[in-house]
């Protein structure tokens, strides 16, 4: 990633690089620990794949050694079938346009289903399985099968292999899941998913675990000792915490020492070294963040983003790449993350080289940090005004992520320098022109990792399709819904739970921690079961969506029982979580022996949490309507102010 190339004409399709530059990066990731069995394996899956004539020449990068087994497994299982041609799909890509008379005789041949996507592209079960991964999601590169990681349609694949520009491709997934918003049904199993994250047992590492705020407990990987090893240390991040309402002045200190006191429960013991609130959308705690790895991890060794699936780990690691955490020059050259509400969206090992932390970049960081924090709005320049801006509106905590050293960055009476030009050297013009400075950006570097996530047993997202996915999971500030029930009455979040007021003292109150654009509606008991009946699927209920025909593919409703105790109008009591989706936290007579019943898939994870989580929001409620069980939510303010 030399300073030239900031400064050279790139084409999009290589992602900035030429073969030449290509070949040079992966000669620098390359292993002295070779791993046998992978790479006998994906020899012989390209070998029993490849046409008949004799093997390509292309030799398979130790660099590979990294990829899913799993991948590799389900291709060589499938790439001697047919593939159903019901399984294909169309999207819009100017560069390969779609073929007309195929899709009209293909029509002719079977009925299209309602929802279901146009047919483009057909498979090759012939052509080779590249060494190539795609620059989003870091599966290996093909055109096999479609339901398979990594797949291209044959036509646009051998295109981009013959002109030399797989290099810089993504895979159908990541170009649908960037400018269509779908997402493909994948064939891995929960343990290939975990056959990657192992490979950390063996290697001198830290690991950043990220945990969904908005999915506590659940979304904490429970064994993760046993996954990367006992003598890893552990920083634990919590993400999404701008999406959470300030419900008392000191939230952020209470939900760190729950988000830790879940970890210890989860059999971490000292191996949690350090805990963080974050926002890798926002940037919020970012920067402190980065600051406390250089102190202590400083330049040890590699550092691993571990969490489960839909945790924020490819945001948080597009937020590092741009940030002093990445070299100053490599980010110019890595493709990012693709970022998704899908879960398991990373499928494979991404990274990026760690800046050496060196008492001069420290120093020059702090001055940095220091100006940023005096800076007022009138200050800022446009841009990143504007990105503030609209970063506020759609969480509550929100920071600054910036870079102190940049190529070509002057300012006026001030000599600037790039320490890594000192370190590695440039031409005399300032420029360089060799792929030779590539490898001087990397060289004897440690590397952050971006892992696939870890799929849960039990999510409520699993059950979902891809346009109720992005209604469900929170894209802005949640502000909750407080509504105030009395015994045998029902509230619905949506059609995926319906929880049941059975028995107590007095009423309560439900306050509803989940997506604006979720429905909550209220009813009476009696009634509960034939709205159910006659409204999931539709507009009432909002999500599921699709009618009849969406809810006979939805799972039934299973009922559980849960008695808890009052805690006072000011306190809940305990909050019923769904999974991803976010939880309702119930509020009682100080003493009241409450019972409900939730109603929700098997599948989703629904349970119980006590204490709950923002156990005070029952005050962020507004003036009750009139003639109803609803208050006005109210305008919630930064949490600073």
């Amino acid at each position: 990633a030399g300073q030239c190339l900031t400064k050279r004409q790139r084409s999009s399709e290589t992602g900035g690089l030429t073969p030449v530059e290509i070949t040079q990066y992966e000669k620098i990731n390359k292993k002295e620990n070779p791993h046998q069995e992978e790479e006998q394996l994906l020899h012989q899956l390209r070998v029993s794949s490849a046409a008949p004539g004799p093997a390509p020449d292309a030799q398979v990068s130790p660099q590979k050694h990294l990829r899913s087994v799993g991948q590799l497994q389900v291709l060589k299982g499938v790439a001697l079938q047919e593939a159903e041609l019901s399984s294909f799909i169309q999207f819009q890509d100017v560069d390969f346009p779609l073929d007309e008379n195929l899709v009209k005789s293909k029509k002719k041949k079977r009925k299209k289903e309602k929802g279901e996507h146009k047919i483009f592209g057909t498979p090759d079960v012939d052509t080779p399985v590249s060494d190539t991964c795609c620059s989003g999601c870091g599966a290996i590169l093909h055109c096999t099968a479609t339901d398979v990681p990594g797949y291209l349609p044959s036509e646009k694949y051998k295109v981009l292999q013959q002109d030399g520009k797989l290099g810089g491709a993504t895979c159908q997934r990541c170009h649908l899941i960037n400018h269509h918003h779908k997402a493909l049904n994948l064939q891995l199993s929960h343990d290939q998913y975990r056959d990657v994250v192992q490979q950390i047992r063996t290697k001198k590492a830290l690991v950043l675990l990220i945990v969904d705020l908005l999915d506590l407990p659940d979304s904490i990987v429970p064994d993760l000792p046993g996954l990367v090893g006992t003598n890893k240390h552990i920083v634990v991040l919590g993400n999404k915490i701008d999406l959470l309402p300030k419900d008392s002045p000191n939230y952020l200190q209470r939900i760190k020492r729950q988000l830790s006191r879940y970890c210890q429960d989860a059999g971490f013991g000292s191996q949690v070294t350090d805990v963080h609130l974050i926002s890798a959308k926002t940037g919020y705690g970012i920067e402190a963040l980065i600051s406390s790895l250089q102190r202590s991890w400083k330049y040890k060794g590699d550092v691993y983003l571990v969490g489960s699936a839909n945790a924020g780990k490819s945001t948080l690691f597009n937020s590092l790449l741009e940030s002093d955490y990445c070299k100053s020059r490599a980010a110019d050259v890595l493709r990012k993350a693709t970022i998704s509400p899908w879960p398991g969206t990373t499928l494979n090992l991404l990274k990026f080289p760690i800046i050496n932390p060196t008492p001069y970049r420290m120093f020059r960081r702090q001055e940095r940090l220091k100006e940023a924090e005096q800076e007022t709005e009138a200050e800022l320049q446009p841009d990143e005004l504007k990105r503030l801006q609209h970063l506020s509106r759609q969480g509550y905590l929100v920071g600054r992520v910036g870079r102190t050293f940049q190529p070509n960055r002057t300012k006026t009476n001030e000599v600037q320098f790039d320490p890594d030009n000192l370190a590695f050297g440039e031409n005399e013009d300032g420029d360089s022109s060799t792929p030779g400075e590539l490898f001087n950006e990397v060289k004897d570097a440690h590397w952050l990792f971006d892992t696939p996530g870890v799929m849960k047993e039990r999510d409520i997202l699993h059950l979902l399709q891809d346009h109720e996915v992005r209604l469900v999971v929170p894209s802005q500030a949640i502000v909750p819904r407080t509504f105030v029930l009395k015994p045998d009455m029902s509230l619905f979040v949506g059609a995926l739970a319906r929880i049941d007021f059975l028995q107590g003292g007095k009423s309560c109150w439900f306050s509803v921690v989940v997506s604006n654009h979720v429905p909550v509606h209220i009813t009476s008991l009696d009634k509960a079961s034939s709205i159910y009946e006659k409204h999931a699927g539709h507009k009432l209920l909002g999500v599921p969506i699709g009618g009849s025909e969406r809810m006979e593919q939805f799972p039934a409703m299973v009922p559980q029982d849960f008695t808890l105790e009052g805690r006072g109008y000011q306190e809940a009591a305990a909050d019923i979580t769904l999974s991803s989706a976010g939880w309702v936290a119930l509020t009682a007579v100080e003493g009241d022996q409450v019972q409900v019943r939730v109603h929700g898939p098997a599948a989703a994870g629904i349970s119980l949490r006590t204490p709950p989580l923002l156990p005070h929001v029952v005050s962020l409620k507004g003036e009750r309507f009139r003639k109803s069980a609803a208050f006005k939510p109210l305008k919630l303010l930064h949490p600073n102010l």
